[in-house]
Formats: C-alpha cells, structure tokens, sequence
C-alpha cells in the first residue's frame, strides 16, 4: 500500500534517485530500489529540515530506523554527523545504502537489515542526538517506536527527533516530554521536529 500521495521519485529501469542537498557529499546522486512504500522525503522538504537542524547535525550521533531510500542519513552523513546508524527490513534497500557508503568512502555510517521494533527493545550502547522518523504509514508504528526510544535509553537528554506522519503531530501521542519544535504539512504529509525536555 502506497504510503502517501506525494509524488515519487522518478523510476530508472526498476529505480528511483535521489540527490545529496548539502554538505561533502553535495550535489551527488544515487539510485535506490523502487518499492511500492518506499516514499523518499522530498528535496524541498530535506532542505527545510535541515536548515531547522543546521546548528546540531555536525558531531552529532544519528538514528534511522526506517532507513528506506537512506535521504536522510546520507544527508546528515554528508554534513557532518559523527555517526549514523540505519536500520530497514528489505534486504535490496540495505544493500543500496552500502554500496553508497562505499562509493562515497564513509566509514562512520552503520547499515543493518532489522525490523525497527524488535531492534528497539534492547538497550542501547549509546544515547543518540538525533533521531529520523519516517515509518510506513497506516500501521501505527510511530508511538511504540517513540516509547521505545524513550524508555530503553535510546535518546540523548536534548535529543531531536524528526517524523513524518499521515495524521497531524498534536494527534499522535507521542512522549509527553517531547516539545514540538517546528512543523510543516506538504500535501496529505506532515513533518515535524520534536526536542526531547
């Protein structure tokens, strides 16, 4: 089931491409599976996103549990992140980012194939200082997936935490600890980011 309307990157023989903003790496584009949710954060979105983040990405210590097209650790790789570590359950998605690592020479970014809610569960061996949120929609994963980064230890004390929702932020309960820094809305989609009080 398609995760939203937004229009998806254009297909190159099974493939959709999707270009770095800023940073190193800027300007670079890479091919990644089509997939019928995959749903790459939008160019114009990724921008507003990290001109929100500009002053926090470089050293920080990134998560993303939903990894998919990998837009955004790519994104925060190339602008500094000290490291980032990925998770996605299709193995040729996971594959891609890898060979993109290795293209790019990148050292200090972790790749595993892993379901986000059963790799949440243990406790972490670091906190970490930014979080992408950007799960299929329509299954409800958001609120566990926050729960679990709040109770296991996942999260650094000032932590942000960036989602991507088909419901607005004020209705997905999400931990009553996290502020609500900025949002958008593009089409049926809405971004936030939180920081964690």
């Amino acid at each position: 089931m398609p995760r939203s309307p937004v229009k998806p990157a254009k297909a190159h023989g099974g493939q959709g491409q999707l270009r770095i903003i800023g940073g190193e790496w800027r300007s670079r584009r890479f091919a990644f599976p089509d997939g019928p949710s995959l749903r790459p954060t939008p160019d114009r979105v990724r921008e507003t996103l990290f001109n929100w983040l500009a002053p926090y990405v470089e050293g920080a210590r990134v998560l993303d549990p939903f990894a998919g097209s990998g837009a955004l650790y790519l994104e925060a790789l190339s602008r500094g992140a000290s490291s980032a570590l990925a998770l996605d359950l299709n193995p040729d998605s996971v594959a891609a980012l890898r060979g993109h690592l290795q293209t790019l020479r990148c050292e200090h970014g972790q790749l595993l194939q892993a379901d986000a809610l059963a790799y949440l569960q243990q406790q972490p061996t670091t906190a970490f200082d930014l979080v992408f949120l950007d799960p299929p929609f329509h299954q409800g994963l958001l609120p566990p997936i926050c729960n679990l980064l709040e109770s296991r230890g996942w999260l650094s004390p000032h932590a942000w935490i960036y989602s991507e929702s088909e419901t607005p932020p004020s209705n997905l309960g999400l931990p009553g600890n996290w502020r609500l820094h900025r949002e958008k809305q593009a089409g049926q989609v809405y971004y936030a980011l939180w920081q964690r009080g």
